[in-house]
């Protein structure tokens, strides 16, 4: 099996620190041929994004596209909903979740997969105020037990 090479074109660096994500889903993103353009010249943020289930779909809300220069009349309000692509019971198990645990679906990355454009998910639980504080003091920690470790190796 060939590996595909995976070039990001946007990154939510705010969702691991803001979510435990517990699951991470593959899925596909309806996008037109401007929104294309635009994303793969990096004119696309998933700041403040994130995806809901209605009726049997999934729509990722609040994902800003620039809207590309050289495409003056196709153009498309950059931050419309836009619709996931899932199999039927991938959105059912994932529904089910959000509904029943009070999960949230977080989009960590939009990336080229070959020619196609991916959207990771990610099932997610929000943090608390004192765990986001807990999870900066360990990685502080790490960061200075990797510092003396380099120190020792050196000396």
């Amino acid at each position: 099996m060939k590996s595909e090479s995976r070039k990001t074109l946007c990154h939510n660096k705010t969702a691991r620190h803001s979510y435990d994500v517990l699951e991470t889903v593959e899925a596909g993103i309806m996008l037109e041929g401007p929104e294309v353009k635009s994303l793969r010249g990096g004119g696309g943020s998933i700041k403040d994004s994130y995806a809901m289930v209605r009726g049997n779909e999934i729509f990722l809300n609040n994902v800003h596209i620039s809207p590309y220069a050289q495409a003056t009349t196709f153009n498309r309000e950059p931050k419309r909903p836009r619709k996931l692509l899932l199999h039927r019971r991938e959105i059912l198990r994932l529904s089910t979740k959000v509904k029943e645990k009070g999960l949230t679906l977080v989009p960590l990355s939009i990336y080229l997969k070959g020619s196609l454009i991916k959207v990771e998910l990610g099932l997610a639980k929000g943090k608390r105020a004192h765990s986001k504080k807990e999870a900066l003091k360990e990685r502080d920690v790490q960061r200075e037990m990797e510092r003396e470790a380099k120190s020792w190796k050196r000396g």
